[in-house]
């Protein structure tokens, strides 16, 4: 088994995409990138769009090696989204599907705004979408709705993927931050080697304080089980989470690291230090709005 990560907040952008090759498939899951609209009252620096960028083109790429595609929810973060946001993966921008396999999340607890995005892939593949959730597929499983996050935030569910090969078990637990024992549980349940999750909102933890110390516990709790623990995605949109990252990995004996780590590269922070990205590079006036309209690109900040 061969894992690639395709993005994730510790390579500048908000994604938690990978590609699991095994010998009889290739799969993609969560094709999706995006940045946060304000951080600090800034919209997104231009060496952030540089970085969405770099993570569009590697999932755009794997598209077009792909056997199977899994989205576990229908976040833009997550999936290709219809041409609103310039600084996300566009679905006119993908390359032929023919011979894809679809696996998704199902239409069952997830908002509105969900259903509409789920409506709208659905419309531009011009095929019914599969509800996988419960779904057994050779090498690949799919779990029941999990919360993202804590289930009593209400921000719907996700669906996990399990990919074995030989003595391998891969998990791509999606966004479940660590939140809810319930979900780590279940991830522990099929037996797993490596896991890939988006770890605790630290920057957020005056909002969602169970990301303090449940998820600590959970964290602890998973990786004593596994070979290779992953953690990234909301963990590293803020330094505080680089930290607890670090420290949970003292703990253990089992490896615990960041995705660019796992992939041999030292991580960039971006979103956690916009504040200081605008007062190093200064960003001109209309920037963002020529950059949407394809009249100023990223280059001169690089």
């Amino acid at each position: 088994m061969q894992i690639e990560i395709l993005g994730c907040e510790s390579f500048g952008a908000r994604s938690l995409a990978c590609v699991v090759k095994t010998d009889d498939r290739t799969i993609l899951i969560d094709p999706g990138v995006a940045l946060a609209r304000l951080r600090s009252g800034l919209l997104p620096h231009p060496i952030e769009v540089a970085a969405a960028f770099r993570i569009r083109e590697k999932v755009l790429s794997a598209f077009g090696q792909a056997t199977d595609v899994v989205i576990s929810h229908f976040h833009g973060d997550h999936m290709p989204m219809r041409a609103e946001d310039p600084y996300q993966l566009p679905m006119e921008a993908l390359p032929s599907l023919d011979g894809i396999n679809f696996w998704c999340k199902g239409p069952e607890k997830i908002s509105g705004l969900s259903s509409k995005r789920r409506r709208e892939l659905l419309d531009f593949l011009g095929f019914p979408l599969p509800a996988s959730e419960g779904v057994k597929s050779g090498n690949m499983e799919f779990s029941s709705p999990v919360p993202h996050g804590t289930g009593e935030k209400g921000f719907g569910t996700v669906m996990m993927t399990r990919i074995c090969e030989g003595d391998e078990v891969f998990v791509h637990s999606s966004d479940i931050q660590l939140l809810d024992r319930k979900s780590v549980l279940k991830v522990l349940d099929w037996e797993p080697t490596i896991v890939f999750a988006s770890g605790p909102p630290l920057y957020l933890s005056h909002r969602v304080p169970e990301a303090g110390k449940e998820a600590s516990e959970n964290a602890l709790l998973l990786a004593r089980h596994v070979d290779t623990l992953i953690l990234d995605h909301h963990l590293l949109r803020s330094f505080e989470g680089y930290s607890w990252l670090k420290e949970l990995a003292g703990m253990i004996e089992s490896r615990v690291l960041c995705a660019a780590e796992f992939m041999g590269k030292t991580p960039e922070l971006l979103e956690a230090q916009r504040k200081n990205l605008y007062e190093k590079a200064p960003v001109p006036s209309g920037w963002h709005e020529a950059y949407s309209k394809g009249k100023a690109g990223f280059e001169e900040f690089l």
